[in-house]
């Protein structure tokens, strides 16, 4: 799978919710080019699975923070942050599986690093040495709210670049957990959802909609 297929695609309200970015600081880098959406960026615009990270990294490295003796770090440099939003475009999706999704995560400077087993290496094979990394796939919290993991929101979910259009979905199926609580709106319970879907054990139909009731909880706190 090559191209836009393998790198997901996600409207503005699904990047915001799943990146933890609100929604009008989403916006706001999208119009001043900080972090145009990568699949489309006019009318319909669309984010990639690259972009979410790139959300991420952009509002990590854009705050001052304290390290652990309370000094105060200072911002990192827009330079360092666009070198960042380059290295994460040129990961590799495609080992991305529903058994495996690899970290990845950036340092105060900048810098990405790639994890694949026992080794920790950036995107050029160097070793990582800054103590100092945010973790671009695990749970992000900002103001708006926690938004989930970018791999494995609840156990027994996924969210897999090149399937789906990245939508995320239960583990070796093909059933969205958007697709679920559209069922849910529309006044189905849950276990007469359940029994629609044989082949997905019923707590991932639970973990679905707990995932799609946090994803709308954070749109509405930051609204």
């Amino acid at each position: 799978m090559k191209g836009n297929d393998l790198r997901g695609a996600y409207s503005a309200d699904r990047a915001s919710a799943l990146s933890g970015v609100p929604l009008s600081t989403l916006h706001y880098w999208a119009r001043h080019e900080v972090l145009s959406p990568s699949i489309s960026p006019e009318r319909v615009k669309l984010w990639s699975y690259p972009d979410l990270m790139g959300l991420r990294t952009i509002y990590w490295l854009r705050q001052t923070k304290k390290v652990n003796e309370g000094a105060a770090v200072p911002a990192t440099s827009m330079p360092a942050v666009r070198r960042a939003l380059r290295a994460l475009k040129e990961l590799d999706l495609e080992l991305w599986t529903e058994e495996r999704g690899p970290s990845v995560a950036v340092s105060r400077s900048g810098e990405v690093f790639f994890n694949v087993p026992d080794y920790v290496g950036n995107v050029a094979g160097q070793r990582a040495l800054d103590a100092e990394l945010l973790d671009l796939i695990a749970p992000f919290v900002t103001e708006q709210g926690a938004a989930p993991d970018l791999y494995a929101p609840r156990p027994s979910l996924r969210i897999i670049p090149g399937k789906l259009s990245g939508s995320p979905h239960i583990v070796k199926t093909r059933i969205e957990t958007v697709a679920l609580a559209a069922l849910e709106d529309r006044g189905l319970a849950e276990s007469k959802i359940a029994s629609l879907y044989p082949v997905a054990p019923p707590p991932a139909i639970a973990e679905a909609l707990d995932l799609e009731h946090q994803l709308r909880a954070s749109l509405k706190a930051a609204a």
